[in-house]
């Protein structure tokens, strides 16, 4: 069903790409992938090494008269975020990626589409492949688990690199180069609560939202989309003041780096309440699509009836809900040196709560990502507060730091006359609000000058994710301009 990508332009890149639409490489399920690329790169006659976290490194000599080269790290990430529309029947494990074009853009079919990171491991592999590109010793380090916790490179056998200069190939906007990044922490709540049965609840309904943009809790959290999970508690919290419930399920949200699409209740009412909570619902949905007219069009509140059972107790409900409202989502502050950035936020990516052995259990993930290290500590630590003090075991894990920017790196310098030659206009430097592996594989090995650039890609992180072509094009002749022009070593 991709065969049509290698009609694409260049096509030593589409090529690679189609490989990674039809082979499933989900976080967690890259094995598939590195095996077949393990295996690739030894008919290729090239050297492959999975490294003790399971990380992939493939080593490619020098082409003829570029032995005196500096060695170039290649790098990118083999997991893709899972996400599909919510009347999807596809399986990521199994499933190939069906991609299509519309209007100069490749797309999915219901799905994420994987070109975060997918075209820059093809790019990586295109040139490990090519014969003819002129370039110096590379280094191709594929890691796994990026868009779950960054364990790949938080785990990066130490010692295996040699080379000083780094090109990271998980950026998303042509005419961009990043030179730093944010660093995060994942907060991860759970709690077994008390259940209770109520026989006055009579009745059952599910609450639904869904049919949001969702997006990337980095590069689109200060686009004002809607979060599902942050909906769904506001709507639960005014709830409460106008009747009686009882809370039975909660479900929102996938990732804790993606924006919440979809999220839904199981309430338990008294039967003689429902139809005072069909018309609460319905003027409380005018009012939230109102406010998302311009971000959310599509997006949709329904009502349906449910199955009755178990739920929280009032007491302990109202306290559930109270943390949950004060979680922090959003920007929390916007950099107050890089106009335009944002510095800290917060992503309330996950929430759960289902009954399991007469008790209900209760489980929410929120990622704290921030350019400055201290403030990623504090807003975890606020997130953390309201559930601490209901009892939740509050765990902060994954913490990665961020990318210091170095604006005076030859490399820089030397990749913003590679794209003033290549493109016409010297690129727009940036820092971004979004989690790259740079400084982590930075932290291992000090001293090592970084870029990121990439092609348009828009809507990473959910069914919406779509990609450029003409802007792979530039995309590849900037990397192989910038192989070709790498400088000799100082020992040449």
């Amino acid at each position: 069903m991709n065969q049509w990508l290698e009609s694409l332009a260049p096509q030593a890149v589409w090529r690679q790409f189609r490989v990674l639409c039809d082979i499933p490489r989900p976080s967690f399920h890259e094995k598939a992938l590195r095996d077949y690329l393990f295996n690739w790169a030894q008919t290729l006659g090239l050297k492959p090494y999975i490294d003790t976290a399971g990380n992939l490194i493939i080593y490619k000599a020098a082409t003829v008269g570029m032995e005196d080269r500096e060695t170039v790290v290649l790098q990118g990430h083999l997991d893709m975020v899972a996400q599909k529309e919510s009347d999807s029947d596809h399986n990521f494990e199994t499933d190939p990626i069906h991609t299509y074009e519309k209007e100069g853009w490749v797309h999915a079919k219901g799905t994420t589409l994987g070109a975060d990171n997918g075209i820059g491991v093809a790019a990586i592999l295109a040139v490990l492949e090519s014969q003819e590109i002129a370039h110096g010793p590379i280094e191709a380090v594929f890691t796994i688990e990026e868009e779950t916790s960054l364990r790949g490179a938080a785990q990066l056998e130490e010692g295996i690199l040699k080379g000083k200069r780094m090109l990271n190939l998980d950026s998303e906007d042509r005419g961009d180069v990043y030179i730093g990044c944010a660093g995060g922490i994942d907060i991860n709540v759970s709690h077994r609560f008390a259940s209770e049965v109520n026989h006055q609840f009579d009745t059952a309904f599910k609450v639904t939202i869904s049919g949001l943009k969702g997006g990337h809790s980095g590069l689109d959290i200060n686009k004002g989309l809607a979060n599902a999970n942050v909906l769904l508690v506001r709507l639960l919290n005014s709830l409460g003041a106008e009747l009686d419930f009882g809370l039975s399920e909660l479900n929102g949200g996938t990732l804790r780096n993606a924006i919440a699409r979809d999220a839904f209740a199981v309430l338990q009412v008294q039967s003689s309440d429902s139809s005072k909570l069909q018309t609460w619902f319905s003027e409380q949905a005018q009012i939230i699509q109102t406010e998302f007219a311009d971000t959310d069009p599509n997006l949709a509140i329904s009502l349906q009836q449910s199955n009755t059972g178990a739920h929280l107790p009032a007491s302990v409900q109202n306290q559930l809900i109270q943390a949950m409202l004060c979680a922090p989502n959003g920007v929390h502050r916007m950099s107050p040196t890089l106009q335009g950035v944002v510095e800290t936020s917060c992503n309330f990516g996950v929430i759960r709560l289902h009954e399991e052995n007469d008790s209900m259990s209760f489980s929410g993930c929120l990622l704290v990502r921030s350019l400055v290290d201290s403030q990623t500590e504090y807003l975890a630590n606020v997130a953390k507060a309201p559930f601490a003090l209901i009892g939740c075991e509050v765990l902060l894990e994954n913490g990665y730091p961020g990318w210091k920017p170095e604006p005076e790196s030859t490399l820089l310098k030397q990749f913003d006359a590679v794209h003033q030659e290549v493109m016409g206009f010297t690129p727009a430097v940036k820092v971004i609000h979004a989690g790259l592996e740079c400084g982590i594989i930075g932290a291992k090995y000090p001293g090592m000058e970084m870029v990121s650039f990439g092609p348009n890609i828009r809507g990473a992180h959910s069914p919406s994710e779509r990609m450029e072509i003409s802007s792979v094009g530039e995309f590849w002749e900037i990397l192989v301009a910038l192989l070709a022009k790498t400088p000799k070593t100082d020992a040449a």
